[in-house]
């Protein structure tokens, strides 16, 4: 039914609490109090299966730390610096793995070794201990376990990267939604 109102579909009780809410969030000028509960919630809860399923370690935690209010963005700065130099090493590894003519021992473990030191130095504990595993395999000369070692680590180094990026867009939600402020209103 047309009357020339404008209709969420809702109940006229639901339809009238979000009015409201929209209201209140138009005049305040920043996200109401539950929606930042609420991201705060998810960037927990995230971070807590990330914890309990072994991806990251307490270094991601002292990273944390280390961001503050003169640099909001510090962790996603290094995090983002590590995916870039990540995504080389795996491109190196790769390469180096599929010269069937050359089996190159030295830059192999010399690869590993800087995407496992990068690693740990963000928490990527996963990451970081299939690197290990990966070197033993190319310590024992085993090509069919390094490409297996490669395929585990590149799978969970999407894992990784996908689930950090989660992460960050729920902060930068939260971060913005703090920022919030509409001309003409007066703010505390």
């Amino acid at each position: 039914m047309d009357n020339g109102v404008f209709s969420l579909g809702l109940k006229l009780e639901d339809e009238s609490k979000w009015l409201k809410n929209i209201i209140v969030y138009a005049v305040e000028g920043e996200i109401p109090l539950r929606h930042k509960v609420r991201l705060r919630t998810d960037m927990n809860r995230l971070l807590s299966l990330l914890f309990h399923q072994g991806v990251l370690d307490e270094q991601f935690l002292q990273l944390q730390q280390l961001q503050d209010e003169t640099s909001p963005n510090f962790v996603s700065e290094v995090v983002t610096i590590y995916f870039h130099e990540s995504e080389k090493q795996l491109r190196n590894l790769r390469n180096l793995l599929l010269d069937r003519e050359m089996w190159d021992y030295v830059k192999l473990i010399i690869h590993l070794n800087q995407l496992m030191g990068s690693s740990s130095s963000i928490g990527a504990k996963r990451v970081r201990n299939i690197c290990a595993a990966f070197r033993g395999a190319v310590e024992q000369n085993n090509r069919s376990a390094c490409m297996r070692a490669l395929e585990v680590l590149e799978h969970e180094y999407c894992y990784l990267k996908n689930k950090l990026h989660e992460l960050f867009q729920i902060e930068q939600q939260r971060v913005l939604g703090d920022a919030v402020r509409y001309p003409g209103v007066l703010h505390p």
